[in-house]
């Protein structure tokens, strides 16, 4: 099969090499998989730089999302069968950016019906870390202000959906006048190019100076400097990741003196400490698929040629949506 792989560390551009590898086996609880579609992460990025918080052994194949037709099934698995459509996560060091992966049976999961292969592979890691961000570490609540930043990328595009799937007001935080229509056809109620506008001000005025119930922050730096100045009274900011490359030190006299919450959220925990939750979110998930209310934004189908290319465009900040590989 065709697969990329890391040999050494660096830049995705310059260190992914394309191989001919033999077809994984099934293990005991694995699954091997005929990829259909492979999303982009920024893991998979940080994982070509060793800056990840998980380091395969070299070499390995990246590509930790994916929509998968099952070949073979190893010793122990239950509730699966060869040909089953499936979305989760890879088993490194067989990542999705390949002709063929391995799944963990427990990181499985039937692939939502109403999802094509493309949105399938885009689903589950976005949208589980939306919903136990925003329903189970924030409990945004019907009517409450949501503001989201980066809400043009991946995981930022699902929390507008997700907001908008529970009641709330969106607004929504993009970077160039581009990414405005994008957001709004999301369903955001209010967007901010913040290359023109300064969203503190726009929030405080769309508001009436009380400020967002609940912000959504993936990008930390300024964003989430920004954000103190405009949560409300018992809110809460979600942390979510760093995209912007500098982790925030938040000032916690700050949070004190205006009674908001700092929330993190680490979706891949719940994996260990509370599996049943996950499958649960699953099957919410997929019920709000098939209503229509969610359907991830992609902005880019790439060939499995393209896996260098596509990951230089997530790590430069030139994606609108998810980049999505198919073999």
């Amino acid at each position: 099969m065709k697969a990329w792989q890391i040999t050494r560390l660096g830049e995705p551009g310059d260190v992914l090499e394309l191989a001919d590898l033999p077809d994984p086996q099934p293990e005991p609880g694995r699954l091997v998989v005929r990829v259909l579609a492979a999303a982009a992460n920024f893991p998979d990025v940080l994982m070509c730089r060793g800056h990840y918080q998980i380091r395969p052994e070299l070499p390995f194949t990246p590509g930790v999302e994916l929509c998968g037709e099952i070949v073979a099934v190893g010793s122990g698995v239950t509730g699966f069968a060869v040909g089953d459509r499936v979305i989760g996560t890879a088993s490194l060091p067989h990542g999705g950016f390949a002709e063929m992966a391995v799944m963990d049976a427990a990181d499985a999961q039937p692939a939502p019906p109403a999802l094509d292969d493309a949105a399938a592979a885009a689903f589950h890691i976005a949208y589980q870390t939306g919903w136990f961000g925003l329903h189970r570490r924030a409990a945004l609540r019907r009517d409450e202000t949501l503001l989201v930043h980066a809400a043009a990328g991946g995981v930022g595009s699902a929390a507008v959906q997700l907001g908008k799937a529970a009641g709330a007001r969106v607004i929504a935080v993009v970077g160039g006048p581009g990414k405005v229509e994008v957001a709004r056809g999301l369903g955001a109620d209010i967007v901010v190019d913040r290359s023109q506008e300064d969203f503190v001000e726009v929030v405080r005025e769309a508001t009436g100076g009380r400020g967002a119930d609940v912000i959504y922050d993936p990008v930390g730096g300024d964003s989430y400097d920004r954000s103190t100045k405009c949560v409300a009274f018992e809110g809460r900011i979600l942390v979510v990741g760093f995209a912007a490359g500098r982790i925030p030190a938040p000032a916690l006299n700050h949070a004190l003196v205006k009674n908001y919450s700092i929330v993190g959220l680490h979706w891949g925990l719940y994996k260990q400490k509370d599996p049943a939750s996950v499958w649960d979110c699953h099957l919410e998930l997929t019920a709000l698929a098939e209503s229509g209310a969610l359907a991830p934004l992609i902005g880019a189908k790439l060939a499995l040629a393209d896996v260098p290319d596509g990951l230089t465009r997530l790590a430069e900040g030139r994606t609108v949506g998810r980049v999505v590989f198919q073999p």
